[in-house]
């Protein structure tokens, strides 16, 4: 990954951006694809679509979603503890003892999440508490102090940073989904350099962990040709996954691509080929009901947009330290701007009734 790459990369997971609050990491996407896109645009809600004018008549998508899950402020006792509310799937294993950060409009307040100190506590009841039962310090002595400094409603998220690890691998909160809209601007830089024949979108959506309500908007109001969304997948290569979970999926060993419910056949052949023309061939993830991403909602569109995942290898998801493997990015820039230059050569992508849906 080159340095001015991975300067994106790191601004996007540097920046805060929960969900319905999105608008902070959109800005700093919308300013990297600003540099080469021919258009970039955003609606009412805040999904940034950028833009390469092709003229062959095809329409491509590559969408990631800009949104991270966190809490949200909804109750300041009259002690100046904050209690929380979730956003998206935030995991209460991982929250008690961490640094936080609440978003005002004046900006940053620090806090922690409460954990009573192990000498003090029942050891017959361990239980974990639910978000809910859980609060934040902020350090103030009573309610008037705290809502001096924040008000209901304000989002929250873990303060950990970004941390280098061996080699190429990276461990930071947030890399769901900042990875895929790396992934999405990058497709497109590199298909814009090759002159890609067809129109190719790259899509920053908002909402995705609130159940896919960007990709709602913006999968009706594009109406391309087929949609391709980048989103992490879990990578089961450590130890704890159990084994009816275990997908075998390897972080460091590229791109995934998914086969089953919303994934197109016509779409997972054609990446796959082009990632075996191109040197990457994919690993493959089984989907049998719901990718759990924005193809979901994607596909449904319009009368039904051609559609499939393309996975970036995660471990760890929805935690302050998930990992990725740059390598795995960039190998998914290369697959994704490939066969947005090729385009063309694979449409249409609707199932032809002399191929089954199950001929690949």
């Amino acid at each position: 990954m080159q340095d001015t790459q991975r300067e994106f990369l790191d601004s996007l997971l540097e920046t805060s951006s929960p969900s319905g609050f999105e608008t902070p990491s959109q800005r700093v996407w919308i300013e990297y694809v600003s540099g080469f896109a021919d258009e970039v645009r955003t609606d009412e809600y805040g999904n940034a679509v950028a833009v390469h004018e092709g003229g062959d008549g095809t329409a491509i998508a590559i969408a990631g979603h800009g949104d991270e899950i966190g809490f949200m402020i909804r109750d300041i006792t009259e002690d100046g503890y904050l209690r929380l509310s979730r956003i998206g799937g935030s995991d209460r294993t991982v929250t008690r003892g961490q640094h936080v950060t609440v978003h005002t409009d004046d900006g940053p307040v620090a806090g922690v999440v409460g954990q009573t100190a192990i000498h003090l506590r029942d050891r017959e009841d361990e239980r974990l508490e639910d978000v809910a039962e859980q609060f934040v310090d902020i350090g103030v002595d009573d309610g008037d102090a705290a809502r001096d400094l924040v008000e209901i409603g304000d989002p929250v998220t873990f303060a950990s940073g970004l941390e280098s690890l061996a080699e190429t691998r990276l461990a930071a909160r947030g890399m769901d989904n900042r990875v895929g809209i790396w992934t999405a601007a990058e497709a497109l830089r590199r298909a814009k350099a090759a002159d890609a024949d067809a129109t190719i979108y790259a899509v920053s959506t908002v909402q995705e962990e609130l159940g896919t309500q960007g990709a709602k908007m913006v999968g009706f109001d594009l109406d391309p040709d087929a949609i391709i969304a980048v989103d992490v997948t879990h990578a089961t290569d450590t130890p704890g996954v159990p084994g009816k979970r275990s997908n075998g999926i390897e972080l460091g060993g590229g791109p995934v691509v998914a086969r089953g419910s919303a994934n197109h056949p016509r779409l997972v052949e054609a990446l796959r080929s082009v990632g075996d023309d191109e040197g990457i061939p994919p690993q493959l993830e089984a989907t049998g009901s719901s990718t759990g991403t924005d193809a979901d909602a994607f596909y449904t569109q319009r009368g039904g947009v051609p559609t499939v995942n393309l996975g970036l290898p995660n471990r760890y998801m929805h935690t302050p330290v998930e990992v990725i493997d740059t390598d795995d990015l960039d190998r998914a820039a290369d697959l994704l701007g490939a066969f947005a230059a090729s385009a063309g050569e694979h449409a249409p992508f609707a199932v032809s009734p002399e191929k089954g849906v199950n001929d690949q």
